[in-house]
């Protein structure tokens, strides 16, 4: 069965963006890219929350045409023209979307239906809401978590209204020298 996989950058006090969305504290260098890189390569669905979709939407599917696109940018824009990309949204329409389906209603239906079929781990890239949502309806099959090096004191929390315990198994760990910290980690559901 195929798992949902939570990618996240976050704060050490656990947010995953400042009190108005801002991201602008997030450390990303070719170290990081090429890591997340080879990670993501090996997926071959996004998963995204609506206004996550339309920020990838509007940037990567021509990111590898301009003249100063970077390795990442060249490599990371040939994954997201060919991944499958699932958006969680109750307001888009999406009939006349490439690769792409909107899940806007009957959710955990419809998750666990997609976890049914061939293909790799889908990967829920940012998207706090859909997170949150998720994390509700018990879906999420691990997290991918990347602690950066500083305290935000508030903002969009990554973990908020949780019922029931969620206990974890640490699969690895790595260090940059960036100071970011990746965590990877899996539900533990014994």
């Amino acid at each position: 069965m195929r798992k949902i996989i939570s990618f996240m950058h976050i704060s050490l006090d656990g947010f995953v963006a400042g009190p108005n969305g801002e991201m602008n504290w997030i450390k990303v260098d070719e170290e990081l890219f090429d890591h997340i890189s080879k990670r993501i390569g090996e997926g071959d669905t996004a998963l995204y929350g609506r206004v996550t979709y339309q920020m990838m939407e509007d940037y990567w599917p021509t990111a590898a045409d301009k003249p100063t696109a970077s390795k990442h940018d060249i490599d990371h824009s040939k994954w997201y023209k060919k991944a499958q990309k699932l958006v969680l949204s109750k307001t888009m329409k999406g009939a006349d979307l490439t690769n792409t389906k909107i899940i806007s209603d009957n959710l955990s239906d419809n998750i666990n239906e997609i976890k049914q079929q061939p293909g790799e781990d889908i990967l829920l890239f940012g998207s706090p809401t859909a997170t949150h949502s998720l994390i509700q309806l018990n879906l999420i099959d691990g997290y991918w978590l990347f602690v950066n090096p500083i305290i935000l004191g508030r903002g969009i929390p990554l973990f908020t209204d949780i019922k029931d315990k969620i206990k974890l198994k640490l699969l690895t760990t790595k260090q940059f020298t960036s100071g970011v910290t990746e965590l990877n980690y899996i539900v533990d559901k014994e």
